[in-house]
């Protein structure tokens, strides 16, 4: 009995007791009978009427046989005859699985976690034909994982995550036909390895790596190796083409650094040839004034 039926049952009854009440004030016994009716019909009510919500049905048994399924909402039962025997959650539902320490094809122990999703698609066959259908779903797909772990190799359970999900799920699917359970799948979470192989394999992923790496290194010189050769072709073919590359590897390699480079060319030859000739010549330098010596002595005159 949920809270509606009880506010419904005692709205009734509390209708009955004053409805009676007013029959006793003014002598009818008609209305007063009638309040009587009221007070038994809220207490027929608080034993007969349940209500269901839009996710849920109930089993009913009459004196212990299937009598059918009720809900949503509000429905009645007879008294002492009737009985919700099971409320079962017909919304989809998640269980998590998993296996711990199984062994593959290959003898490697790996530990898996999955996640299932399901619902009750046959409301009678899961409640009246299972003890118990949500722990029982639980150990068919725990059992099933062992089976598909067990029949796998390490590198397909790491590549091949979907075409797994695809075999643990019809594992399940055939082992739990005619239970009432449907809409099954299942979605593999983590694969845990030993730590050993673990590492192995992320040195083994690295030496692929750096191979992969070396390769990639040595395709890039051949072209470039190829490049400098078509290169050096067409600069043996232009020589001045060769300076002009020179000149602006130059300028790339100190055009930070703020640096002035001079550099010898046929040009700056011609322009110092050319500033030669039109420099007019320069007068010898005289001597600098001294004292007068006499021809015959080295004594000055007075």
């Amino acid at each position: 009995m949920n809270s509606a039926v009880v506010v419904i049952s005692f709205l009734v009854i509390l209708a009955g007791v004053l409805v009676a009440a007013f029959g006793v004030d003014i002598s009818s016994s008609i209305v007063v009978i009638i309040g009587i009716l009221l007070i038994l019909i809220g207490i027929i009510f608080s034993l007969t009427l349940r209500t269901a919500a839009e996710w849920e049905r109930a089993v009913v048994l009459r004196l212990g046989r299937f009598a059918g399924i009720r809900g949503p909402g509000l429905y009645f039962l007879i008294p002492a005859f009737e009985i919700v025997y099971a409320t079962v959650d017909t919304r989809r539902q998640s269980t998590r699985i998993s296996a711990e320490d199984t062994l593959t094809a290959d003898a490697v122990s790996v530990t898996m976690d999955s996640i299932m999703f399901w619902r009750v698609a046959d409301v009678k066959r899961a409640a009246t034909e299972l003890t118990d259908y949500k722990g029982m779903i639980a150990q068919v797909a725990q059992t099933s994982l062992r089976e598909v772990i067990s029949a796998t190799t390490l590198n397909d359970i790491l590549s091949q995550r979907e075409e797994m999900d695809a075999r643990l799920q019809s594992y399940i699917m055939k082992k739990s036909a005619g239970w009432g359970i449907g809409d099954i799948s299942v979605e593999i979470r983590d694969v845990k390895i030993p730590p050993e192989l673990n590492d192995a394999m992320s040195r083994n992923a690295q030496a692929e790596k750096e191979k992969q790496a070396r390769v990639t290194l040595a395709s890039a010189e051949v072209a470039i190796a190829q490049q400098i050769a078509e290169a050096s072709q067409i600069y043996a073919q232009n020589p001045v083409a060769l300076q002009i590359r020179q000149m602006g590897l130059i300028y790339d390699m100190n055009k930070d650094r703020g640096v002035t480079i001079l550099v010898p060319t046929d040009m700056a030859n011609a322009l110092g040839a050319s500033v030669a000739l039109n420099v007019p010549p320069m007068n010898p330098p005289r001597p600098p004034a001294g004292p007068a010596f006499s021809a015959a002595g080295s004594v000055p005159k007075a």
